[in-house]
């Protein structure tokens, strides 16, 4: 990665509204006749959520080479995603759009709703951790990137592996590293693929991600469009390019395809566990998980109502002494991070004899404030096992609140 730019950045070019208009035109008619679309995503695509590029006039690294400091940014976790961001998700779910290579570090994609399976994040994601031992990834609504109090290179959050003990370590990819291999990989695959690869908001001079559209714009028969408001060293390769803001492009290329933008709402899944210990004895967890199972931490506290007490560190456990008739309902209070300024949230939950796990689908709205939640009954009692084994921990050894029945 290089993390320099000139004290003079290069200019920004603007095009006519009527010129974005008909390329939008020609991009839609790619991008709906396309057998496989892949887009390539820089900062740029994020500027308009508050967050600062890297080259641009007001980037990162232009104002540290001009001895300034960026002030006004919007913290990462309380960015919502772009009107981009939600193009590409829509997309995505209406078969479109096939993969994603981005060099974006702010998580804006995962929040949005791009599929873990369907997206390669080549510079690491602020808010993903994973085992050094075991691999297993974590999911944080916090900022999980280690203090680099010694040295950039030492990628230790001070976090343990719920899973196997061995230390988390960030997924950053700080200057001087190699990319991840695995996201590489299937960067470059999906590159060879592709027929149509659409490239927003990056300068793309960071090597190796820059090879990626660079791939697809040297291969006969295939097709590059670049978006981008400087301009890039592969731009004679682009079939279509256009100088504006990745949005104002986007935006026009989706009413082109009719296909509404939805807005951001931020999507969680919880799942509540009732398990039958040794002696009879039953114990709930409840923890947080990503589609494809990935533990997820988003809650603060666990509280049952009608108990003082609160369970304030993960995993959250619950223990009743006593026996617990089967349609007896109890109802939790969720307290989350609260980067968008979630309110709690209580969910009931109905025992049912032996080991039942329950998802409950959440959706909260930063607009109205509000959040709705969809119960999912019936999942196998083993259907969650190693998701259980791998719920997060922020600690070694979790703090359990015993209830009397």
């Amino acid at each position: 990665m290089a993390n320099t730019a000139p004290k003079i950045p290069a200019a920004e070019r603007q095009e006519a509204p009527e010129a974005i208009e008909k390329k939008a035109e020609a991009l839609a008619k790619l991008v709906r006749d396309s057998k496989h679309l892949i887009v390539f995503t820089g900062a740029g695509i994020s500027t308009s959520a508050g967050i600062p590029d890297f080259r641009g006039p007001k980037g990162v690294w232009t104002l540290r080479a001009q001895g300034k400091q960026v002030s006004g940014a919007v913290n990462t976790l309380q960015a919502i995603p772009t009107p981009t961001h939600m193009a590409l998700v829509e997309l995505q779910n209406r078969g479109l759009l096939k993969y994603l290579i981005s060099q974006n570090c702010d998580g804006l994609h995962r929040k949005s709703g791009i599929l873990p399976d369907r997206i390669a994040e080549l510079h690491g994601n602020n808010n993903r951790e994973y085992c050094k031992g075991c691999g297993t990834e974590y999911l944080r609504d916090f900022r999980a990137v280690a203090p680099y109090d010694k040295t950039v290179h030492d990628h230790r959050t001070g976090r343990k592996c719920a899973r196997c003990g061995d230390v988390l370590l960030d997924s950053i990819i700080n200057f001087g590293e190699a990319l991840p291999a695995e996201p590489l990989r299937l960067a470059r695959d999906h590159a060879k693929k592709a027929d149509v690869c659409l490239a927003l908001g990056s300068s793309l001079t960071v090597s190796p991600a820059n090879e990626i559209p660079e791939t697809v714009g040297r291969r006969k028969g295939a097709k590059l469009v670049i978006c981008n408001l400087q301009e890039t060293p592969i731009d004679e390769l682009a079939d279509i390019r256009v100088f504006s803001k990745a949005d104002e492009l986007m935006t026009k290329v989706m009413e082109k395809l009719d296909i509404p933008i939805s807005p951001f709402i931020l999507r969680r899944r919880l799942v509540v566990r009732m398990e039958t210990e040794d002696g009879g004895r039953e114990q709930l967890r409840i923890y947080g998980e990503d589609v494809d199972g990935t533990p997820a931490t988003f809650l603060r506290s666990v509280k049952l109502e009608y108990n003082r007490r609160v369970v304030r560190s993960e995993p959250f456990v619950i223990n009743f002494r006593g026996d617990l008739e089967p349609g007896t309902k109890l109802t939790l209070e969720l307290e989350f991070m609260g980067n968008y300024g979630e309110p709690n949230l209580e969910i009931p939950y109905e025992y049912v004899d032996g080991n039942h796990s329950q998802l409950y689908l959440l959706e909260y709205d930063p607009e109205t404030g509000e959040w709705k939640t969809t119960k999912h009954d019936g999942l196998a009692a083993g259907a969650l096992a190693s998701n259980v084994e791998s719920s997060p921990a922020l600690n070694n050894s979790p703090e359990v609140i015993v209830i009397d029945d």
